[in-house]
């Protein structure tokens, strides 16, 4: 792994391959880069250069509660800071749930860098809405009023940011609480505002306008609808639809390691996809 400085944080990444087309891969949720690695090293021998790396406030990167974008907005730039850095532009961009927002974000604020997409797990509708923005933003808002900076930083999660990159901590403990619930509050208000959208972050007429090849995979849980899938496949002009997995579980998220199990799959149709649309 390496880490790079941009737009005023450390990001740490990885390159897997060493010839062909760019892709960039994300995880869902708040993972770090391990959550895509099997898939990144499946295209690998596949005769691409995969780039994976921990976003913002994820993994190993650095942490910094601030700005006035949604945080994939935020994200959306620091990617495209780092393809930039590594000669990497244009890459296909792809990830699933977070990482599929991540990407739809990428490709409607910077067309021309984006060859294909490939998206799983895609999420939309108001239950999705409500449930990460407490998931990512409201818990923490909770915890920072009740015990301050300090109970923040002794949560599982940013407890887990905090060995993964020590500094994190003194970026933290230097917020104060009141600015840190601002920012958190501020973040999830995108999440809540995107209730009647098709999926969060982008609308009907976004999804319209995307004219680069693009793979879905769709979910199968109430988070990330089976359904929702063939719907966003149908507005995006030059979309595939490939349904790997079964109907949708009677569960708000269901378990990683059922997707986990299917990676080198997903990871062998992108390549499929990818060799007969680039």
């Amino acid at each position: 792994m390496a880490r790079t400085n941009l737009r005023g944080i450390t990001i740490n990444y990885e390159v897997i391959g060493d010839k062909g087309p760019w892709v960039a891969l994300s995880p869902g949720g708040r993972r770090g880069l391990d959550g895509v690695r099997a898939i990144a090293k499946r295209m690998a021998t596949a005769g691409y250069r995969v780039v994976i790396f921990d976003r913002r406030n994820c993994g190993a990167t650095d942490v910094l509660i601030e700005g006035e974008e949604s945080e994939f907005a935020i994200w959306t730039d620091d990617l495209y800071a780092l393809l930039t850095e590594l000669d990497a532009l244009p890459a296909v961009v792809g990830g699933g749930s977070s990482g599929c927002r991540l990407s739809f974000s990428f490709a409607l604020k910077y067309p021309d860098a984006v060859t294909g997409l490939l998206l799983w797990r895609v999420t939309g509708g108001a239950l999705s809405c409500e449930i990460l923005a407490e998931q990512y933003y409201g818990q923490f808002t909770t915890v920072a009023k009740a015990g301050g900076m300090e109970a923040v930083c002794a949560t599982e999660y940013f407890a887990e940011c905090i060995t993964a990159n020590a500094s994190n901590r003194d970026r933290l403990m230097a917020m104060q609480p009141e600015a840190f619930i601002a920012a958190m509050d501020h973040w999830a208000s995108f999440f809540l505002a995107d209730k009647e959208l098709p999926v969060i972050g982008a609308s009907e007429d976004d999804l319209k306008s995307l004219q680069v090849p693009t793979c879905m995979v769709p979910g199968n849980d109430r988070q990330h609808s089976r359904a929702l899938g063939p719907e966003v496949s149908r507005l995006i002009p030059n979309a595939e639809l490939h349904e790997l997995m079964g109907a949708d579980l009677d569960m708000n998220l269901g378990p990683i390691e059922d997707w986990e199990a299917i990676y080198e799959t997903m990871a062998d149709t992108f390549a499929d996809f990818l060799a007969r649309n680039l």
